[in-house]
């Protein structure tokens, strides 16, 4: 795919997602974020994609909105498909190489997995600028690091290193920057030989499913879910791999064999 604003390449199963406006920061604009959600549809509808990886090109992830025109990234935009992180139907692992902020952070937490530079400067910084966190951050921040953090973080827009992000469970991971990505494409990689990729896209929806779901409610979902995944052939060959010892050859298509 080619875009103004983004790279998109796919190698070995990991579809990589470049924010790349590097001369501004990767700042966000209403082009880039048009671009990024036509990658996301692209890896999506692609069953060879099994895991997206989103980083910055440059020295940082996204400085947030493009505020050079007065506004918070305004402007025309393409007309391209429409898709936020958490719908893929693949883990996307947030690759932080560097400073996140506003919508630099707020992006990253609609995705699966993060790992951050540890000298990265992150910050919600809406409320400092006069505007509101968006992007469903009200709701996923406090399932992630807990009510009072995430209010802290949100009403009060201060910033934190990745370190910090690290101690307060927003990441999983905080890493030199130059071991980021690196460690974000071992992880992609892991995932995309050795799962299976409609177990993972089953697993990944009930995930995202049970933000607003009671126990009760998943614990149904699970399972009438899971008979039918483990009626599918990549079960049968999950299991063969595991006891002759050997690499699991996966023929499961989210896109046409998910029960979801």
């Amino acid at each position: 795919m080619t875009y103004e604003t983004v790279l998109y390449d796919v190698s070995d199963g990991v579809a990589t997602v470049t924010l790349n406006r590097p001369e501004r920061l990767n700042a966000w604009n209403s082009r880039l974020g048009a671009e990024l959600g036509d990658a996301m549809a692209e890896a999506d509808g692609d069953d060879d994609v099994r895991v997206v990886v989103v980083t910055g090109a440059g020295r940082a992830f996204c400085a947030g909105a493009d505020l050079s025109g007065g506004e918070f990234g305004g402007g025309p935009a393409p007309s391209l498909r429409e898709c936020w992180p958490y719908q893929v139907r693949k883990p996307v692992i947030a690759a932080i190489n560097g400073h996140a902020v506003g919508v630099g952070i707020t992006y990253p937490l609609l995705c699966d997995v993060r790992i951050a530079a540890e000298d990265a400067k992150i910050q919600f910084a809406f409320v400092r600028r006069g505007a509101i966190p968006e992007l469903a951050s009200h709701a996923i921040l406090p399932r992630v690091v807990g009510f009072s953090v995430a209010a802290e973080l949100l009403l009060s827009g201060r910033m934190f290193s990745g370190a910090e992000a690290l101690a307060l469970g927003l990441v999983s991971r905080a890493l030199p920057s130059a071991e980021v990505l690196p460690a974000a494409m071992a992880l992609a990689a892991d995932i995309a030989t050795n799962t299976a990729p409609v177990s993972v896209a089953v697993s990944k929806r009930l995930l995202w499913d049970a933000m607003d779901k009671s126990v009760a409610e998943t614990l149904r979902a699970e399972s009438s879910l899971f008979g039918r995944v483990t009626a599918l052939d990549d079960a049968k060959e999950g299991i063969a791999a595991f006891v002759e010892r050997r690499a699991p050859t996966w023929t499961g298509r989210p896109t046409i064999d998910s029960p979801t």
